[in-house]
């Protein structure tokens, strides 16, 4: 269509150009006057053709421009309502992941209080004795619950679990705190709230400590196979490290291992460290002389006696994250705990540190509470949000086991003791 109408108004052009031609040759202006006239005419028309079209163009260019930029406005409001869409969608997404480990953490902490309130009623009533008092099912049960215990040390169905200890705030993994985990004939994993107050009383947590450590040692070496500079925080009782019969077949295992001194640590809890007797203080520091570390846990003080810990070799201090939080109020302006009220609370690691002793915060459940702690430049962390306790495969767990020679005479003379 386009192509018929130039062509018609070439011939219109043509015509124009002709009629003007022979005007000017029939009123006697020579056929050289037709012919200049004829190209003038056929020119000028053309001329005024490209300049009409030349406007038409740009005009339609102009429209389909104005076009483009309403669309792109169209497709930018879409954009951003798509993104404000996204954030409030991502807000609240963290909103409830928060309230919901918050909530968690929460059910968390109520239950290790009802735990402990347990133990403690148990402790308060004379712990195994008391209950070996009791007629009736209650000393059937703590009778049936002892007996499954030393049926898991003599068959060997306790289990190791690490969870990580991380560095802040990179939140490497520099270290793992070792678990012991029994195991009933069913499976069933026994937590350390259900039998440490009937195994203690009646000498089963030497055994238990005597395997963890037996297994840490493996554990650290096969690391170390690795070239995985991490160490291990293996917990011990103050009933291991007070046992005189237990203890030199101990050091005689860590004294054949002394190389692991650095990659090895012992965990105390802080009250059975302060309440520790000459017996217990003069095996810590047989340890230390071989180049072993300890550390505190279970720390409801912060009031450290800095100087003790510093003689005792204690390098690590456990602080329940919470605990800190709970600690920090603000007075005149200034962060301060509550247990050291000359002190600025930043100021707490680095004195800790003076004495050589690290701050770790454990039981850090949610985000919150390791953004507010980073204030008290605490270099570790440890808890769920970092990773939970984990089992060592079977496979990694059987390379660990001690021979039988090394278990079985110590788990059935402690078996004996108790009985």
């Amino acid at each position: 269509m386009r192509r018929l109408t130039l062509a018609l108004l070439c011939a219109t052009y043509l015509c124009l150009s002709l009629i003007v031609a022979l005007t000017l040759w029939r009123y006697g202006g020579g056929w050289g006057a037709g012919v200049a006239a004829l190209v003038g005419g056929l020119g000028l028309c053309f001329a005024f053709h490209g300049l009409i079209e030349r406007a038409l163009e740009t005009g339609q260019i102009k429209g389909e421009i104005e076009a483009v930029r309403d669309a792109h406005r169209i497709l930018i409001d879409q954009v951003e309502r798509l993104d404000a869409r996204m954030t409030e969608v991502a807000e609240t997404v963290a909103e409830t992941a928060l309230r919901r480990s918050e909530e968690l953490a929460d059910e968390v902490h109520i239950l290790e209080d009802l735990v402990q309130r347990m133990r403690h009623q148990i402790d308060d009533h004379g712990g195994v004795a008391a209950f070996t008092e009791r007629p009736g099912a209650d000393r059937r049960a703590t009778g049936a619950l002892l007996e499954t215990i030393r049926d898991a040390l003599t068959e060997n169905r306790v289990d190791l679990y690490l969870q990580p200890i991380v560095g802040l705030p990179q939140r490497k993994t520099v270290f793992y705190e070792s678990f012991s985990r029994l195991r009933d004939e069913t499976g069933r994993v026994m937590m350390p709230a259900e039998y440490l107050s009937v195994a203690e009383p009646a000498g089963l947590m030497t055994a238990v400590d005597n395997l963890l450590l037996f297994r840490c040692v493996q554990i650290v070496r096969r690391l170390a196979k690795q070239d995985r500079k991490i160490g291990i925080f293996c917990n011990i009782s103050m009933a291991s490290l007070g046992d005189e019969s237990f203890f030199p077949n101990f050091l005689d295992l860590l004294t054949a291992n002394k190389d692991l001194a650095g990659a090895l640590i012992f965990e105390l809890g802080q009250a059975a460290f302060e309440a520790r007797g000459s017996v217990e203080a003069r095996n810590m520091g047989k340890l230390a002389d071989l180049g072993f570390r300890f550390s505190l846990d279970k720390v409801t003080d912060l009031d450290l006696d800095l100087q003790d810990l510093s003689r005792s070799d204690v390098k690590f201090v456990k602080v329940a994250a919470q605990l800190l939080l709970d600690e920090m109020t603000e007075v005149d302006g200034r962060l301060i705990l509550r247990s050291l009220p000359d002190l600025a609370a930043e100021d707490f690691s680095a004195l800790t540190r003076r004495y050589g002793v690290e701050v770790i915060a454990e039981k850090v459940e949610t985000e919150r509470q390791i953004v507010d702690t980073l204030d008290l430049d605490i270099a570790y962390g440890q808890g769920h949000l970092f990773g939970e306790p984990r089992a060592i495969k079977d496979a990694v767990l059987a390379e660990a086991d001690p021979p039988s020679a090394y278990l079985r005479p110590h788990f059935q003379r402690r078996a004996a003791v108790g009985r």
